[in-house]
């Protein structure tokens, strides 16, 4: 009799054990607990992590992604497009739910993105647009609403005349080319403003401070300054100060927490905000909407401010 109970004891034990193999060793350790695997995951493909914009950005979609319970893969670009064009095959991979993606070059991403919809996979473009293919909504500032409120006030700074400066973003990017444009809406035509130069930084603050010198050698002269972003304009700023220029208005966009402290300090006069946190914030929110098969709107606003001293 021992020897019957025995072997059942040890039967049963087998059947137990084999059980638990199929259900896998999450499920023998917490029984009835889904696995991490299960959890949604989403991309959010940036430029480069070098500038704060994209910084508060992905740090603010992270917070949000924790609080819907969404797993987010976040992928740097450096500012090349190649290789976001590969980050992005790398989220497709993935096999992510939604990719949220600020271009480094706005065309150069056409091609991928129409291969992340072809898998069923959802793509939301978020400060700068995609150009060539379709996406199920943007999510930005007007950033040609912006420009013209820089070029605006810059004038109004002026007196409505004298020579100025722009300082450029990445050429090929949507938000260089919106905020140029309403710059331009602002300040052209009027008959005693003089744009000295117009020139790209690559909306990176060393090669702003670069450009500015450069620029400062042949034009001693100037007035104002507006920069498609804060990092080429904090860059102006050291150019401008080291060449012991005064009173030269300097206008940036972004409002990242350098330059609010430079507009408070006296060293800009404003910056445009943008709220890169808020952008962060509804992209992840419209993933989560996409992916419960909501309907999202195409273009979704993030609201404007101008900071000054």
């Amino acid at each position: 009799m021992k020897r019957i109970l025995t072997r059942m004891m040890v039967g049963l034990l087998a059947f137990n054990l084999a059980a638990c193999s199929k259900q896998g060793p999450e499920a023998a350790l917490h029984p009835g607990a889904a696995s991490t695997h299960d959890k949604i995951s989403i991309g959010l493909a940036i430029p480069s992590l070098n500038s704060p914009f994209f910084v508060e950005l992905r740090d603010s979609a992270v917070a949000e992604a924790g609080k819907q319970g969404i797993n987010l893969i976040a992928v740097d670009a450096q500012d090349d497009s190649a290789k976001q064009q590969a980050s992005v095959e790398d989220l497709i991979q993935k096999r992510v739910s939604v990719i949220l993606l600020t271009p480094t070059d706005s065309r150069a991403v056409a091609n991928v993105v129409k291969e992340a919809t072809s898998k069923g996979i959802k793509v939301v473009s978020l400060d700068r647009r995609v150009d060539g293919a379709e996406v199920s909504a943007h999510i930005a500032s007007d950033n040609v609403a912006g420009g013209e409120m820089a070029g605006k006030y810059l004038l109004e700074k002026l007196g409505g005349k004298g020579r100025i400066v722009e300082l450029e973003g990445i050429l090929g990017t949507s938000t260089a080319r919106e905020r140029g444009q309403g710059f331009h809406q602002a300040v052209d035509k009027k008959g005693e403003v003089k744009l000295l130069a117009k020139q790209s930084a690559d909306f990176n603050r060393a090669k702003g401070l670069a450009v500015m010198e450069n620029i400062i050698q042949g034009n001693k002269d100037i007035q104002g300054v507006f920069a498609h972003n804060d990092e080429m304009a904090l860059g102006a700023v050291k150019a401008i100060q080291a060449a012991g220029l005064k009173n030269v208005a300097v206008v940036g966009f972004d409002a990242t927490p350098d330059a609010v402290a430079a507009v408070k300090a006296g060293e800009m006069s404003a910056t445009v905000q943008q709220q890169p946190a808020l952008i962060g914030q509804y992209g992840v929110q419209t993933a989560k909407k996409l992916i419960d098969g909501q309907a999202v709107s195409k273009l979704i606003p993030v609201p404007l401010n101008l900071i000054q001293k």
